[in-house]
């Protein structure tokens, strides 16, 4: 056997333009990452504490109201089952006397999608007087839910009412608002491609730093008393 050919194969370099585009490629993604999870901190960390699963565990005192935020409704116009959570959540809060008025906001941009007046005919067959139920039109979004609620019907102080996953980024939205506001989990069962919101979640909550560092636009409206008749919010035209 000749020395050539016991010589051991060498392995071809990389270019080094590679090594720069590859370098710089992991650069990015760990800044992203850890600009990701520093951003997410700041969101969950002043609110965790806030978040309560049982009505009895909520501090007392004098909420101006229990705010429902709305998402998805069926083709039927009936309430999906994160959103039927939500409300017998909500529902019982009120039934309980944690505060005296329902402001429920969700979708309403098309004449025929409507998740508030879902919402509040879910609300009124469990028992509620409609003249306590709220309805908010123009939640779009949750630091437009908030915005409105803090601008439009003048909330203070409310129990935000959703899933665990989304409460931190709304009470923390609720901060900016001025609004003092706790969070009451309405997981009632398990929910499929909850990963894929969990996933989603950690961006939209990255999102609402800058949303609330820079206040973008929101459609307010007249004035609304939380304290009134909430039959004044039947009329679409109050969005």
């Amino acid at each position: 056997m000749t020395t050539e050919e016991t010589k051991t194969p060498q392995k071809k370099k990389r270019p080094s333009w590679q090594k720069i585009v590859f370098g710089t490629f992991g650069i990015v993604v760990a800044v992203v990452a850890a600009l990701t999870l520093l951003l997410n901190l700041i969101v969950i960390f002043p609110t965790e504490r806030s978040i309560y699963e049982k009505a009895s565990d909520i501090p007392a005192g004098s909420y101006d109201c229990i705010l429902i935020l709305g998402c998805g409704v069926k083709p039927d116009g009936t309430p999906s089952d994160m959103l039927a959570d939500r409300i017998s959540a909500g529902v019982a809060l009120y039934k309980a006397g944690i505060a005296p008025k329902l402001l429920m906001t969700g979708d309403h941009g098309e004449s025929d999608y409507n998740e508030v007046a879902a919402m509040k005919k879910m609300a009124c067959e469990l028992g509620v007087p409609e003249e306590d139920i709220f309805l908010d039109h123009a939640g779009l979004s949750t630091y437009k839910s908030m915005a409105r609620a803090a601008e439009v019907f003048g909330v203070k102080s409310c129990v935000i009412v959703t899933q665990r996953y989304h409460l931190t980024r709304a009470i923390y939205t609720a901060s900016f608002w001025d609004i003092e506001a706790v969070g009451y989990a309405a997981d009632l069962r398990s929910y499929a491609g909850q990963e894929w919101r969990d996933l989603r979640e950690m961006a939209s909550r990255c999102k609402a730093v800058f949303d609330n560092m820079f206040r973008p636009y929101y459609a307010g409206g007249d004035p609304i008393d939380i304290h009134g008749d909430g039959r004044v919010t039947d009329d679409t035209q109050n969005h």
